[in-house]
């Protein structure tokens, strides 16, 4: 059977059971093909755009037996399935404004989803910006480190009260008494993640500290006008980012 990397496990914990899925950009089937072989999902599209990654998933498929439940398709993004098809959709393992892109794109292959599952290895905000202007309600998202690396899952659903929930959601929320975050900092570090403050949530923020620092030692060596206001502006996110985490970690505390 398939083993799965911590980071599809956990986007495979995401989707229900009994689920019709299309899994986008996906990476030798290994999700569809994980979730068939445990009777996860009672259907599966696994969608590649070029054909070599179409005929390696096709390989994995035939070698686990369950051709009959998931079918492989060549195709850009959600034109490989069709309307009321699907009922989850999966799409990991790339930026948050492809993902987005896609799912734009798309959108007229979203009837009858109710669920998305999608983990943007980078610009994760965008993400979010998107579900929030198409009426998607952040249900769940989750934050994981594997191999030196950090992801965000972020799973959504479709609700018939959605614009009241995300409101809600997005609201000003206080951490204490010196310090409130406002609904577009919220869509950058994750309401819900902030609600809970793992520890690995604060691992990979102060990853992306040490990110900014590099990127701004490398600035300093310019002398142009632009590149000091743009470290200037670098600095001022650097030291935002530093301040919401030292108040998270106290509130824990």
């Amino acid at each position: 059977m398939v083993k799965l990397s911590k980071r599809l496990q956990t986007i495979a914990g995401y989707v229900p059971a009994g689920a019709r899925l299309a899994d986008i950009g996906s990476d030798h089937a290994l999700l569809p093909v994980y979730l068939a072989e445990r009777g996860r999902v009672s259907f599966a599209v696994a969608g590649e755009i070029n054909a070599g990654p179409r005929e390696a998933a096709e390989k994995q498929v035939k070698e686990a037996g369950l051709a009959a439940v998931v079918s492989v398709r060549q195709g850009d993004g959600l034109a490989v399935i069709a309307p009321n098809e699907i009922d989850v959709v999966t799409i990991a393992g790339m930026g948050g404004s492809l993902i987005s892109h896609i799912l734009e794109e798309g959108k007229g292959k979203l009837a009858g989803v109710s669920r998305l599952v999608l983990q943007p290895n980078v610009a994760e905000d965008q993400v979010r910006r998107w579900l929030l202007a198409g009426d998607w309600v952040l249900e769940d998202e989750s934050v994981l480190e594997e191999d030196g690396m950090f992801y965000e899952v972020l799973c959504a659903g479709r609700r018939s009260d959605s614009a009241e929930r995300n409101k809600l959601l997005y609201a000003r929320k206080t951490l204490d008494d010196s310090l409130a975050l406002e609904s577009e900092e919220l869509i950058r570090f994750g309401p819900i993640l902030i609600d809970r403050a793992d520890e690995v949530l604060f691992r990979k923020w102060e990853s992306e500290l040490e990110k900014l620092d590099k990127i701004m030692d490398g600035m300093s060596q310019g002398g142009t006008e632009a590149a000091f206001q743009r470290r200037t502006e670098l600095m001022a996110h650097r030291n935002r980012i530093k301040e919401v985490m030292n108040c998270l970690q106290k509130v824990k505390r």
